[in-house]
């Protein structure tokens, strides 16, 4: 059950920049956002309601709701999207993967959970692979004050998402399922930001032709509905460092279509990157020796 979710979050999330790049035109970014997770939150309950699986939450339940809305289904994608406009995809991708590392790290801070070195290890060649895949792009574009502000802002989408990533794990130990709370999690950021877009001036056009509204169903409904209930599933079962790695394999996919409709080319490096992200995935989910803190040894006693 759990690979076949991994398997299918993959493939979906690998595929979802094909609808994104259908979305630019007319419908300003920020409220192509908003229309997404506010059908997908729709549906959510809906689909919930329908078959009363609706799980009623408590004003704790609400608030972490809230955070995780804001995290995942709001700032981190206005993050990424602005941070595309200064920096190449490929770098994006590099940053994005390190929410692996990000994962174990903040699950060891928070949940005292104990990081694996298989999983440190795996998420460091995924890195390192995506490197060596997106090497030609990341080469060609010159450093300037402009990439350091994509750069930081794709740390702090990552940042966001791993932040999401805990909160519904949280609300999971709490017995909170990932469709009830992303229900709730994505009608709160679709709310948010678009009181961001009243605010802003940005006004909420539509475009309805297949395009456009094509696109649009698939975000919300594979991509939203079901690729979040599927990877935070993942989380809850698997543990966020494991889950996350998710997120090294999505420009394979990318990459692999990309070839298949626009005569990508696969180069020597590439191949390179590309088995090195597979061994850090055998590496990530093989059982392996945790990584503890050494026990502080007691000192020697001498004899009176």
């Amino acid at each position: 059950m759990n690979l076949s979710l991994y398997l299918l979050t993959v493939l979906i999330w690998g595929t979802t920049w094909i609808a994104l790049k259908l979305q630019l035109g007319v419908v300003a970014i920020p409220v192509s956002i908003v229309y997404r997770f506010a059908l997908a939150a729709l549906v959510l309950f809906a689909v919930l309601l329908i078959g009363r699986r609706l799980q009623v939450m408590n004003r704790r339940g609400h608030l972490i709701c809230l955070a995780q809305g804001l995290c995942l289904f709001c700032v981190n994608f206005m993050c990424f999207l602005t941070a595309s406009q200064w920096i190449p995809s490929g770098l994006i991708a590099v940053v994005f993967s390190t929410a692996t590392l990000w994962n174990a790290l903040n699950a060891r801070v928070f949940f005292g959970q104990q990081v694996a070195a298989n999983v440190l290890a795996g998420g460091a060649l995924g890195l390192g692979g995506l490197g060596l895949l997106f090497w030609p792009e990341l080469a060609g574009h010159a450093a300037s004050r402009e990439t350091l502000i994509g750069l930081g802002l794709a740390l702090l989408g990552t940042l966001c998402f791993s932040a999401g990533n805990m909160l519904s794990s949280l609300q999971q130990k709490a017995g909170l399922r990932p469709m009830t709370t992303n229900a709730w999690g994505m009608l709160y950021g679709a709310g948010m930001l678009a009181l961001y877009c009243v605010v802003s001036g940005i006004p909420f056009a539509m475009e309805w032709n297949v395009r456009y509204v094509g696109s649009l169903l698939y975000l919300v409904i594979p991509g939203s509905v079901i690729g979040f209930t599927a990877y935070l599933t993942l989380v809850g079962r698997m543990g966020p460092e494991r889950a996350a790695y998710c997120t090294v394999l999505f420009p394979l996919v990318a990459l692999n279509v990309s070839a298949f409709y626009e005569g990508y080319q696969w180069t020597a490096p590439a191949l390179g990157g590309l088995v090195l992200v597979m061994l850090g995935n055998v590496l990530v989910f093989r059982k392996g020796r945790v990584v503890t803190p050494s026990p502080a040894r007691p000192a020697p006693t001498r004899a009176a």
